[in-house]
């Protein structure tokens, strides 16, 4: 007859740990209590930037665009056309033989030639050479056959008007009005008609008349 068992004895079966309770896991160490995570619907901070700061940092970027500027405008000639040669042009209109031909003569410093062109148009054919004066203004010198009450209008649309006889010790030439702010000085002779526009002052007409004439 086996002995009667204690009944605060453990069984000899039963496997050690079972039915205890145990620590959780995903608690910290020792703690058995779980870590706290992030809420789900927790506000992300607010940026501490301050106004000044922004402000710091836009200039930080427009400095060196400001530096690239400088340098393209005061080196590289930014914003000033580019120059052209007009000899082909003039030689063009003289091998055409359409009418007698005159290239600008004597001008002063600082004339630039920005555009030239000689083609046949209806009634004749145009020599057109564009300049910027020392003074930076547009001035266009046109040579033609094309009949003058052609021309002119044409040139100097419908609001050109001749206005008295200009006094440039050579030739004669007329005043007339033009478009907008420009005026026009013009030449009319048997075999062509030369005429100075642009918006350019009084004094730049009269030298490339006198340069021309």
């Amino acid at each position: 007859m086996e002995p009667a068992q204690h009944a605060d004895r453990e069984p000899a079966d039963q496997t050690p740990g079972e039915d205890r309770p145990t620590a959780d896991r995903s608690g910290g160490p020792g703690t058995g209590q779980p870590l706290p995570g992030p809420s789900a619907g927790a506000a992300k901070p607010a940026s501490t930037r301050s106004p000044r700061d922004m402000a710091i940092s836009l200039l930080v970027l427009l400095v060196p665009i400001a530096l690239l500027l400088a340098f393209y405008r005061g080196f590289l000639g930014g914003d000033q056309p580019t120059s052209v040669d007009p000899a082909p042009a003039f030689e063009q209109a003289r091998a055409a033989a359409e009418f007698p031909v005159s290239e600008p003569a004597g001008l002063g410093d600082g004339w630039r030639t920005v555009r030239a062109s000689y083609r046949a148009v209806e009634g004749g054919a145009t020599l057109r050479v564009g300049y910027v004066t020392p003074e930076g203004r547009g001035l266009q010198l046109v040579q033609s056959n094309v009949p003058p009450e052609q021309l002119l209008p044409t040139e100097l649309t419908e609001r050109g008007q001749p206005q008295g006889q200009a006094d440039l010790g050579g030739g004669t030439w007329q005043r007339y009005t033009a478009r907008g702010n420009e005026q026009a000085l013009v030449l009319l002779q048997p075999e062509r008609t030369v005429i100075v526009i642009g918006d350019a002052r009084d004094n730049e007409l009269r030298e490339m008349a006198r340069a021309v004439g």
